[in-house]
C-alpha cells in the first residue's frame, strides 16, 4: 500500500516545525517567501495532500455535503446525482453519496452517520421519513436541501425543491382525454411517498374536471421499478381488462406496464395509451417510444447543489423552488 505524505513528512525534508508548513500551505503571514516557496515546492513534489475532515475540525468546514437517495440504480436518482457531482466538482466539494433502499429506518441511521461525521450539509432526496422525523433531522444539520418532499414549517437552513405533480397528473389527464380515452388507470407508487400522494391528487382532480367518476379499482400502487409496474399491470388488467388507458407514477413502472400490455396481446398505444413521468434515457429506447413527462432532473441537482453551497457559505436563505414538468409527445400515447 502506498504511504500517504504527511505534514510531518514535509516538515522533516524541510527542516522546519509542521506548524511552519501548515502556515505556508494556508498563506499565513510570518514567512519569508524564500521559504514559502521552499516549502510549496516540497508539497508539490512530494504529493502531500490535506485531510480535509481534519481540517475540518479546526475550520469547522469539510467541504463534504452527504447526498441521500431511496435508490441509486433508478435512472431518477442517478441523473439528479450527476447533476450534484457535476456542480460539486466545479465547486471543490466531495459527495458522501448514501442508497437508503426506500427505507425509512437506513435513511436515519444514514443521517445519524453524516451528522456524526460533521459534514457541511445535506442534500435528501424522496426522503421516506415522517414530517416529524424529518422535521428532527431538518433541525440536526447546519444546511440541508429537500428534493421531492416539503414540510409545513419553513426553516433558514432549509431549500427546497419539488416538481409540480399535481400539475403534471392533471397535464397526463388532459392529454388522455383528447385521445378520447376515459377508462383510465393510475399505477402509483409506495404508499409513503410524497410525490405519489400529490399525483394522486392531481389524477382525482383531473378526472373531476373531466366529469368521470373516481373508481378505487383504477389505482393501484407498486415499487417504483419495472418489476412493480409488471406486478401492477399484470393485477390491474386482470381485473379491468377495459382500461384503456394507464398513468403510471415514473417511466420505469411505465415500461414494466407495457411489457405486460404487450405480453397479453393488447396493442400500445391501439387498445391501451401509456404515459410515464421523469423522460428517462430509457424512454426512446423501448418500443414503442414512451410519451412521459419530462423533468429536468440534472438540472435539479445542479441547483439542490449551488442552493446548499450557498447556505453553507451564509449567502443562502430558506426558500421553495417549484419545476414544471413538460409533456413529451411520443408513441405510446
Amino acid at each position: 500500500m502506498i504511504k500517504r505524505t504527511t505534514l510531518a513528512d514535509i516538515a522533516k525534508a524541510a527542516n522546519v516545525s509542521m506548524m511552519t508548513v501548515s502556515r505556508a500551505i494556508n498563506n499565513k503571514p510570518g514567512l519569508s517567501d524564500e521559504l514559502r516557496q521552499h516549502i510549496l515546492s516540497l508539497v508539490e513534489e512530494m504529493g502531500y495532500r490535506p485531510n480535509t475532515f481534519a481540517r475540518g475540525l479546526a475550520t469547522s468546514q469539510t467541504t463534504t455535503i452527504g447526498l441521500v437517495v431511496p435508490d441509486n440504480t433508478n435512472p431518477f436518482f442517478a441523473q439528479i446525482a450527476r447533476g450534484v457531482e457535476d456542480a460539486a466538482f466545479e465547486n471543490l466539494y466531495n459527495i458522501f453519496l448514501v442508497n437508503t433502499n426506500e427505507d425509512a429506518a437506513r435513511e436515519t441511521a444514514a443521517l445519524e452517520t453524516l451528522w456524526q461525521k460533521g459534514i457541511d450539509g445535506v442534500i435528501l432526496c424522496s426522503s421516506r421519513l415522517s414530517g416529524q422525523a424529518l422535521e428532527y433531522q431538518v433541525q440536526r444539520f447546519p444546511a440541508i436541501v429537500l428534493v421531492n418532499r416539503e414540510l409545513k414549517q419553513s426553516h433558514a437552513n432549509l431549500i427546497t425543491i419539488n416538481v409540480n405533480d399535481h400539475r403534471s397528473a392533471q397535464r397526463v389527464l388532459q392529454h388522455f382525454m383528447g385521445l378520447d380515452r376515459r377508462i383510465i388507470a393510475y399505477i402509483g407508487g409506495p404508499a409513503n411517498s410524497f410525490s405519489n400522494q400529490r399525483r394522486l391528487d392531481g389524477y382525482k382532480n383531473g378526472l373531476r374536471s373531466a366529469e368521470i367518476p373516481f373508481s378505487p379499482q383504477l389505482v393501484i400502487s407498486t415499487q417504483p421499478t419495472t418489476e412493480g409496474g409488471r406486478e401492477a399491470a399484470a393485477a390491474l388488467l386482470r381485473h379491468r381488462p377495459d382500461v384503456n388507458a394507464i398513468f403510471a407514477y415514473n417511466d420505469l413502472v411505465a415500461v414494466g406496464a407495457m411489457q405486460v400490455c404487450q405480453e397479453l396481446g393488447k396493442r400500445v398505444p391501439e387498445d391501451i395509451a401509456i404515459i410515464g413521468v421523469d423522460d428517462i434515457p430509457l424512454a426512446t429506447i423501448i418500443r414503442p417510444q414512451l410519451t412521459t413527462m419530462h423533468v429536468p432532473l440534472t438540472h435539479i441537482g445542479r441547483l439542490a447543489m449551488r442552493a446548499l453551497i450557498d447556505l453553507i457559505a451564509g449567502e443562502g436563505s430558506s426558500a421553495a423552488y417549484q419545476i414544471e414538468p413538460e409533456l413529451f409527445i411520443r408513441d405510446s400515447a
